[in-house]
C-alpha cells in the first residue's frame, strides 16, 4: 500500500514591517506552513509557492499593482492574499484575473488564524 505524504503549503509573506513578518511567519510555521518572509516586492512569486500573503498598504499603490500583475502573469496558480485597510481598492482585481487565481482580500484588522484559514482553503482538495 502506498501512502501519499501531504506537503506543507509554501507561503511567502510580503510586508515592510519586520514585526508583522516575524509574528506571522512564526504563527504560520507553528501551524505547519512553510513560511518565507520578505520586505521585497520582487519576491512575490517564489518558486513552489502556493500563496503570497501581502500587506499592500505598506508600499506605493503603483508598485503594488505592478507586482500583482506580474505575479498573476508569471505564477497564475499562486493565490494572492491581500491584507489591507482599503479592501475596496482591490475589489476590481477579481474581474481581471483571467486564468490566474483571484486574490483573496482580507480587511484589517486581520488575525493570523484568518490568514491561515484562507491558505488552508486554497490547499483543500
Amino acid at each position: 500500500m502506498r501512502y501519499h505524504r501531504h506537503l506543507a503549503p509554501r507561503v511567502t509573506i510580503v510586508a515592510a514591517s519586520a514585526e508583522t513578518l516575524d509574528e506571522l511567519q512564526g504563527y504560520l510555521s507553528l501551524a505547519g506552513v512553510d513560511a518565507h518572509a520578505t520586505s521585497h516586492l520582487g519576491e512575490l512569486g517564489c518558486k513552489n509557492c502556493s500563496a503570497v500573503v501581502f500587506f499592500p498598504d505598506e508600499f506605493s499603490s503603483t508598485t503594488v499593482l505592478r507586482e500583482l500583475m506580474r505575479l498573476r502573469k508569471e505564477h497564475p496558480a499562486v493565490l494572492p492574499l491581500l491584507v489591507t485597510c482599503e479592501p475596496q481598492r482591490y475589489s476590481g482585481l477579481r474581474d481581471t484575473c483571467g486564468k490566474a487565481l483571484p486574490p483573496v482580500v482580507i480587511p484589517k484588522p486581520a488575525w493570523a488564524w484568518t490568514i491561515l484559514e484562507a491558505i488552508q482553503r486554497r490547499e483543500s482538495p
